[in-house]
């Protein structure tokens, strides 16, 4: 299974598990895009378009976007507009230019109602083709402008001067009357193609009549983002750094899951492993008060981040490991006693030890005190302020526990106690969750298997 795969899965685990948590948090996410909209009022833009007619490059279409924008024109369509509280400086925030194809300048103008963006965007588009013809007439010098119409009239003049030589010409026929009519009408041909070239590169004819084209559209909709996108964006928010966080808290846990560090965190061997059949709330704590229900709520009194159980054999094969343990324990302290220490809040772990103690009780060879199981006595242990009996008449410590619930400092803290009250740890039993199959063959039931557990002083498993 790649690395994807997993985070996937532990994606899907979060969700499925902590869907009440994260739906909260999320409608918690909408109600905060909400009263951000609330501060933020709607707001409504659209657009007027201007023709530049003629031949425009990229960089001067560019620059006649930056002309459309700038405090000059801002400050004439502020005047001219007279709105009570906005100046030239505020309205240069809600408009925008930008060149687009076929020589086409997009002026949009954002205001709080969709009459006001449309005057805006008329208004802007306005002063700009006014401001542009101003530029324009200011930049054109009346000698400059007069030598083109002198050249017109040079030429008019010298194409009549072509023609009555033309006419003036020997009528005749001969080859030098020809050739002279025939040179004549080239030059004058030139001359007019010169004085059509030259209007149409007159840039005060071709750039200066700026076109507007028509009336910018009345917006319909709000302009994003709306309303409806803060609060959509606020859910998403949230419910996504929700699930950052159970991936942060998980990625920082210090619980120690692993055979080898609990058994180092102990300082003691593993005996084996033992499967508890999995139960509808076998993983809720039994908590009181406001603060209990509230995570009872939620679904925050179960953990997350523990895998999917999976499916175990029959209520046989789950107590071949039962017995295993137990031989294993034989063969280290035959006819002996041990204290079983199961931390408080583990109820996997309450269950297994339960189970061991009904194992230990159904002892094929009773009457063997040489071969016999170890009588076990079951102890809760706190984990924050861990405190285990004082040796009596057992032989040692049994430490029963499921992996992923304690970090090492509170397994070295369990170890501790265990060494204050004279108990060494002989071993250790992890219990982990599976789900059992239906019972197909008649038995003791699960029920008689797993007795109920005093978890105490005075739990025992029953003397010979």
């Amino acid at each position: 299974m790649s690395d994807d795969t997993i985070r996937l899965v532990t994606i899907g685990r979060i969700i499925r598990r902590r869907w009440r948590l994260l739906t909260v948090l999320a409608v918690v996410g909408a109600l905060v895009g909400y009263g951000t909209s609330l501060l933020f009022p709607p707001r409504y833009t659209t657009s007027a378009s201007v023709l530049l007619p003629g031949a425009w490059e990229e960089r001067e279409l560019l620059t006649q976007a930056e002309i459309a924008t700038s405090s000059a024109v801002v400050d004439r369509a502020a005047a001219t507009l007279g709105w009570t509280g906005v100046s030239g400086s505020e309205l240069r925030d809600r408009v925008s230019a930008k060149a687009a194809d076929g020589n086409i300048i997009k002026i949009s103008g954002t205001a709080e109602t969709p009459e006001r963006a449309q005057q805006l965007s008329d208004q802007m588009a306005q002063q700009f083709v006014t401001f542009a013809a101003r530029i324009v007439g200011d930049n054109s010098d009346p000698e400059a402008a007069a030598r083109p119409e002198a050249l017109r009239q040079m030429v008019l003049q010298t194409s009549r001067r072509i023609t009555e030589l033309a006419d003036a010409a020997d009528p005749g026929q001969t080859v030098e009357s020809v050739q002279t009519r025939t040179e004549l009408a080239k030059l004058r041909t030139a001359l007019q193609e010169a004085i059509k070239k030259l209007d149409e590169a007159d840039p005060a004819s071709n750039k200066a009549s700026m076109v507007v084209m028509g009336p910018a559209a009345r917006p319909t909709g709000e302009a994003p983002p709306t309303r409806i996108q803060l609060i959509v964006a606020g859910a998403l928010l949230f419910f996504l750094l929700s699930v950052i966080g159970h991936l942060t808290a998980a990625r920082m846990s210090r619980r120690v899951r692993t055979e080898p560090e609990i058994a180092a965190a102990l300082g003691s061997a593993l005996l084996g492993t033992v499967d508890v059949p999995v139960e509808r709330h076998a993983h809720r704590p039994e908590g009181r008060g406001p603060r209990a229900r509230i995570r009872r709520l939620l679904g925050v009194d179960i953990r997350w981040d523990i895998p999917i159980p999976q499916t175990s054999g029959d209520e046989a094969s789950r107590q071949i490991r039962y017995r295993r343990v137990c031989a294993r324990l034989q063969e280290k302290l035959p006819a002996r006693r041990l204290l079983v220490v199961v931390p408080d809040g583990d109820e996997i772990a309450r269950r297994a030890a339960g189970q061991l103690v009904a194992e230990a009780e159904s002892d094929p060879s009773p009457s063997s005190s040489s071969r016999g199981y170890p009588m076990l006595r079951v102890v809760g242990v706190s984990v924050s302020q861990p405190m285990v009996p004082d040796r009596d008449n057992e032989s040692g410590a049994l430490v029963v526990l499921s992996a992923g619930n304690l970090t090492a400092m509170e397994l070295a803290g369990i170890a501790e106690a265990c060494a204050d009250a004279k108990h060494e740890v002989v071993g250790i039993v992890l219990a982990g969750t599976v789900r059992a199959r239906p019972t197909r063959s008649a038995g003791r039931s699960r029920d008689a298997a797993t007795p109920a557990l005093a978890v105490g002083d005075g739990a025992t498993g029953g003397s010979r």
